[in-house]
């Protein structure tokens, strides 16, 4: 397994059910297979390739990928945020088609959370037509005994590209280290 030099390596093997799975910070090498996935995933906007290659190395610490068989089959892509370093924006998160009904999301999102333990909110935008993520995220906070409210943040005059849907802004507050 590659790492680059710039994080440290926090895989976690999982065991029992499901142990065929890794959660690992992603390489610049996995942004490729990052891009391919969000493409495949018919609902997340795609960002240039560049983007994931870019971003998977110099946000690897806030972001995590799962590995089936030792093959990339989803990933949450997120960052801290410059202003609020205990607050973490999730920009992305997606799995592969063959992996769901697994729960691979929110087992995403429970790694990213035990790997930064500084982080006591979490924040996320969704359209409103997005129902799983909507769900993904409620599901979540509940799971972790934290708030969850929604706000506005970006209307669809925000967007230059015309028909994109306002983004409503999900706040999950109250995270502990470990919950």
């Amino acid at each position: 397994m590659t790492h680059s030099a710039d994080h440290q390596s926090t895989t976690e093997q999982m065991t029992g059910p499901g142990s065929d799975l890794e959660f690992r910070p992603p390489t610049m090498e996995d942004g490729a297979a990052m891009w391919r996935i969000a493409r495949d995933s018919g609902t997340l906007d795609l960002n240039t390739s560049y983007a994931y290659l870019v971003l998977s190395r110099d946000f690897a610490d806030s972001s995590r990928l799962v590995l089936h068989d030792g093959e990339p089959v989803g990933f949450a892509l997120g960052y801290l945020r410059p202003t609020a370093p205990d607050r973490l924006f999730l920009w992305q998160i997606a799995v592969d088609e063959s992996q769901r009904g697994r729960r691979l999301a929110a087992r995403l999102l429970d790694s990213l959370l035990e790997g930064l333990p500084q982080v006591t909110t979490l924040e996320t935008t969704i359209t409103e037509d997005n129902a799983a993520s909507q769900r993904l995220f409620a599901s979540f906070a509940e799971r972790h005994g934290a708030e969850h409210r929604i706000e506005p943040l970006l209307t669809e005059a925000h967007f230059p590209d015309p028909g994109h849907g306002a983004e409503l802004l999900h706040v999950i507050s109250g995270l502990h280290a470990g919950s």
